[in-house]
C-alpha cells in the first residue's frame, strides 16, 4: 500500500481515479451512502411539504389559484438559485463545505417557515429556504459519483437516490395525519428537525479525492484514498495493483464558459432540456395534486391528502424499478422509455371528458409510474456526462434549469386552471414530457459501465 501512497503524490491525478476505481466496496461506502441519504430523504420531504400544507392554508388564508401556483413556485425560484450558486461553489470551495451549508440553510429555513405568519412571509421564507435545497442535489450525486466505480455506478448511485422518493411518500404519509391532527406548521418542523441532526454525520466525511487531486492537493487526496482503503483491507477484502494503463487526464480550473465547448455543448443544452421535460411535469403534479382535488373535486382536506399519497407511493414503485434498469438497459434507453410512456396518459386528457377524482388520480399516476423513472437518474446521468472539475457545476447548471421548470410549471398550472380546465394542465404536462422523450431519443449519450475520466474527459 505504501508504494501505492508515494506515486500518488508524487503523480498526478491518474492515480487517485486508479485507486479509487480498483477499491472494493467495504462499510465505509456504506456508511458514506447512509449518511448521504438522510440529507437526501429530508429534502425530498422539504422540497414538497408545501403540497401538504395548501390544503387548509387555501380556506384559512383565502387564497386564489394564482396564489397557490406562487407559492409552490418561489421555492422552487430560490432552488433554481441555490443550484446555480452552489454549483459553482463546490468547485471552488470542495464538495464537503458546500453539502453541510446548503444543509444548514434549508434546515433553518424549514422552521422559519414554520412560524411564517402570513402568506406574504411564507413566500419569502419558501424563497429563502429553496436556496439551500437546491444547492443539496446537484452536490450530493457529483459527491457519491465520484467515489463510484465505472462498473455498476448508477446503480450505486441510485440506491441512495431512491431515499428521496421515499421522503416524498414520507410526506404524503406524514401529511395524511399531521396536517390535519397537529395543524401545518409541524411538516415544516418535523422536515427540519432530522435534517439539523445530519450535520455533524456530514463531518465525517472526507472530501472528495477527484476534487481534491483536481486541485492539485494531491496529499489531500491520498489520505483520503488510503482511509478507505485501510478499511477495505482490514475488512479482509482485497485490494488489487493499480492497472498499468492509466487514463490520460488534463488538470484544469473550471470555467462556465467550458459547458459549451467542444462534446460538451450537445451534452449541456440537451440535458438541460430533459431535465425541464422531466421536472416541469414531475413537480407540477406532486406539488399541485392534494390542491387540485381539493379546489377542482371539492375534496375534504384528508382525502385530497390521500390521493397525493397514493400517487407518491406508485411513484416509489417506478424509482425502485429504475434501480435495476439503469445498469441493465443503460441511461439512455431508460430515460427514452419513461419520458416516452409518461407521456401518453397524459396527453390522453386531451380526447377524454372531464373524469371523476379516482379517474383523474388513476390516469395521471399511471404516467407518473413512468415519469420516476428519469426523476433520479437525471442526476446521476449528469454527474457522468461533465469532468472532475465541472461536474458540481454542470449539475448545478442543469439542476437549475430543472428549477427553472419547476417554477413555471407550477405557477402556469394556476393559470390554465381555472381559464381551460384541469384536462388542459395534463395535456401542457404531456407535452413537455414528450419533448424530453425527442431530445434524450436524438442527443443522450450511453455512459453506462464506463470511467468517469474516459467518458468525460476535462478539454
Amino acid at each position: 500500500m505504501a508504494d501505492i501512497a508515494i506515486s500518488s503524490q508524487r503523480g498526478d491525478m491518474r492515480h487517485i481515479v486508479a485507486r479509487l476505481e480498483r477499491l472494493p466496496y467495504c462499510s465505509w461506502h456504506l456508511k458514506m451512502r447512509l449518511i448521504i441519504c438522510t440529507a437526501w430523504f429530508f429534502d425530498a420531504f422539504d422540497s414538497i411539504a408545501i403540497a401538504y400544507v395548501l390544503p387548509p392554508l387555501i380556506g384559512i388564508w383565502h387564497l386564489t389559484p394564482q396564489q397557490i401556483g406562487s407559492l409552490i413556485g418561489i421555492g422552487f425560484g430560490g432552488q433554481l438559485v441555490g443550484a446555480i450558486g452552489f454549483g459553482w461553489i463546490a468547485e471552488h470551495w470542495g464538495r464537503r463545505r458546500s453539502m453541510l451549508a446548503t444543509l444548514l440553510i434549508f434546515s433553518l429555513g424549514a422552521l422559519a417557515c414554520a412560524a411564517a405568519p402570513s402568506y406574504n412571509v411564507l413566500w419569502w421564507l419558501r424563497f429563502g429556504q429553496g436556496i439551500g435545497l437546491g444547492g443539496e442535489v446537484p452536490l450530493m450525486a457529483a459527491y457519491v459519483n465520484e467515489f463510484a466505480r465505472a462498473k455498476g455506478r448508477g446503480r450505486f448511485s441510485l440506491s441512495v437516490q431512491v431515499l428521496f422518493s421515499i421522503g416524498l411518500v414520507a410526506v404524503a404519509l406524514v401529511g395524511v395525519y399531521v396536517v390535519p391532527h397537529w395543524g401545518w406548521q409541524w411538516m415544516f418542523i418535523i422536515g427540519a428537525i432530522p435534517a439539523l441532526v445530519a450535520i455533524p454525520m456530514r463531518s465525517l466525511l472526507p472530501e472528495s479525492p477527484r476534487w481534491l487531486a483536481s486541485q492539485g492537493r494531491y496529499g489531500e487526496a491520498d489520505r483520503a484514498v488510503t482511509q478507505i482503503e485501510d478499511i477495505a483491507a482490514r475488512e479482509g477484502k482485497m485490494v488489487p495493483a493499480l492497472p498499468a494503463d492509466l487514463p490520460t487526464m488534463a488538470e484544469v480550473r473550471p470555467r462556465i464558459a467550458e459547458l459549451f465547448k467542444g462534446i460538451y455543448l450537445r451534452r449541456t443544452i440537451s440535458v438541460w432540456l430533459m431535465w425541464i421535460g422531466a421536472y416541469f411535469v414531475s413537480y407540477g403534479i406532486t406539488a399541485w395534486m392534494p390542491s387540485l382535488f381539493r379546489t377542482v373535486y371539492h375534496l375534504p382536506v384528508q382525502q385530497s391528502l390521500a390521493y397525493g399519497l397514493i400517487m407518491s407511493g406508485i411513484g416509489l414503485g417506478g424509482t425502485a424499478l429504475a434501480i435495476y434498469l439503469i445498469e441493465a438497459i443503460g441511461r439512455r434507453r431508460m430515460l427514452m422509455l419513461s419520458l416516452g410512456v409518461c407521456c401518453l396518459p397524459l396527453l390522453s386528457f386531451a380526447f377524454l371528458p372531464r373524469l371523476t377524482a379516482a379517474g383523474t388520480l388513476a390516469v395521471a399516476t399511471g404516467g407518473f409510474f413512468f415519469l420516476s423513472l428519469s426523476l433520479l437518474s437525471l442526476a446521476t446521468y449528469t454527474a457522468e456526462i461533465y469532468p472532475t472539475h465541472l461536474r458540481a457545476l454542470g449539475g448545478g447548471v442543469a439542476s437549475a434549469w430543472q428549477r427553472g421548470a419547476s417554477v413555471v410549471g407550477t405557477t402556469v398550472v394556476g393559470w390554465v386552471l381555472p381559464h381551460w380546465g384541469i384536462n388542459a394542465v395534463f395535456v401542457m404536462f404531456g407535452l413537455f414530457a414528450l419533448m424530453g422523450a425527442i431530445v434524450t431519443f436524438l442527443f443522450a449519450v450511453e455512459t453506462r459501465a464506463q470511467v468517469l475520466e474516459r467518458v468525460s474527459p476535462a478539454t
